[in-house]
């Protein structure tokens, strides 16, 4: 049966496979309802959500070894989105990157490729960068789904070193867990200053938590979520044709 949007017929659907976290998925939400220009309900984009708490636990099957795959539960997620009309997916997790295939291989629509299109963003963004600091999980940087791309454009990564990266994580569980306050904001910031310290040109906030937090920080940056939610908005209205891995190599 042929997919149609009765609302608007120009404009793309995005199916947006979220909860991980939750918080991160109605802050995505928010983003791009402030980004499109309207000036009623109509004019705002259709999005179908799957805002799923339940996708098995990136961090305990990356960095524990021993959680579930979330690979089968995205990939159903997915499947269920372009079903329900979604004509483009998007993964607001930088992490849940490592599964991005599970969810390409499994429908037939693009699946837009976050960190790729961060990397690509910045690059663009920065001409001559020689130096990028990398802020998200450690289960980012176990995958090196940062690093092998930068890599691919000549650009080296900087991570906080290991006392510190274990504070990061820390920061991104504290947000998961909906604290947001000052302290959270202070200490993130703290993290900051010490990735400058180790050379870092600019911070990329590779985790959507920390986007939730990320306001007036010590160090250049730039915010995956925000990247993410421009992508939409552009893919949507405007006809650009969606940042795939397969479109980016």
């Amino acid at each position: 049966m042929e997919k149609t949007n009765q609302c608007t017929m120009a404009e793309k659907i995005p199916g947006i496979l979220g909860g991980m976290g939750p918080e991160a998925t109605v802050d995505l939400m928010k983003r791009i309802i402030a980004l499109t220009p309207a000036l009623d309900d109509v004019d705002h984009l259709r999005c179908i959500v799957d805002n799923n708490p339940k996708v098995p636990s990136r961090m305990k099957a990356i960095i524990d070894g021993d959680g579930e795959d979330p690979g089968p539960c995205m990939a159903d997620m997915g499947k269920r989105l372009e079903t329900w009309g979604a004509d483009f997916l998007v993964i607001p997790c930088n992490t849940a990157h490592h599964y991005y295939y599970n969810v390409a291989d499994a429908v037939t629509i693009p699946v837009v490729h976050l960190v790729d299109l961060v990397v690509e963003t910045v690059v663009s963004q920065n001409p001559g960068i020689k130096q990028a600091g990398v802020l998200a999980s450690t289960a980012v940087l176990m995958t090196k789904l940062y690093e092998t791309r930068f890599a691919a454009r000549g650009v080296s990564v900087v991570y906080p070193d290991a006392p510190v990266q274990d504070k990061l994580l820390g920061v991104i569980c504290r947000v998961k867990a909906g604290e947001t306050g000052d302290a959270v904001r202070r200490d993130f910031s703290e993290i900051c200053v010490h990735l400058a310290g180790k050379g870092a040109e600019i911070g990329i906030l590779g985790c959507t938590e920390l986007g939730i937090i990320g306001q007036d920080l010590p160090i250049s940056s730039v915010d995956a979520a925000d990247v993410l939610a421009r992508e939409i908005v552009a893919v949507a209205r405007d006809g650009k044709m969606p940042h795939t891995e397969t479109s980016a190599s």
